[in-house]
């Protein structure tokens, strides 16, 4: 028995297929799903979601939303979604890297606003990174 995956985003369905276990970002850690997994929501943080589909992992990066397992049925709704092997590894490395330069500097401002508009930029980068491969 599989359980059926659904990662959905406001602008398209990024992942639509059975797995045999699905790994999320969610906002308190970690949160493995297998089959007959007892009923569950969850919020997500931005973060990579990893899916396992015929004994092959595919990472997919998510940025916050929430998480609904029932019956076997895993339904993820996102405010956005990139699989891994849609994304740019040199590209992801960069704005990483950027990204981070930002985030660093951001710490010693005063401005909360500043802060937390870098740290979530921060956060995204890394995740499109990790999902590309960049980083584990």
């Amino acid at each position: 028995m599989a359980l059926t995956v659904r990662v959905i985003a406001p602008d398209k369905t990024v992942w639509d297929s059975d797995a045999e276990e699905v790994i999320l970002p969610s906002t308190t850690g970690q949160l493995g799903i297998l089959t007959g997994h007892a009923p569950l929501l969850t919020a997500l943080d931005t973060g990579v979601m990893r899916v396992r589909a015929d004994k092959n992992w595919v990472p997919i990066a998510l940025f916050g939303g929430f998480a609904e397992v029932e019956n076997n049925e895993v339904t993820i709704l996102v405010n956005a979604a990139e699989r891994g092997d849609s994304i740019n590894k040199e590209d992801a490395r960069a704005a990483f890297a950027e990204a981070e330069t930002k985030y660093n500097q951001s710490q010693q401002n005063d401005d909360r606003q500043i802060r937390i508009q870098a740290t979530q930029a921060y956060k995204r980068a890394r995740a499109r990174f990790q999902a590309a491969g960049g980083m584990l």
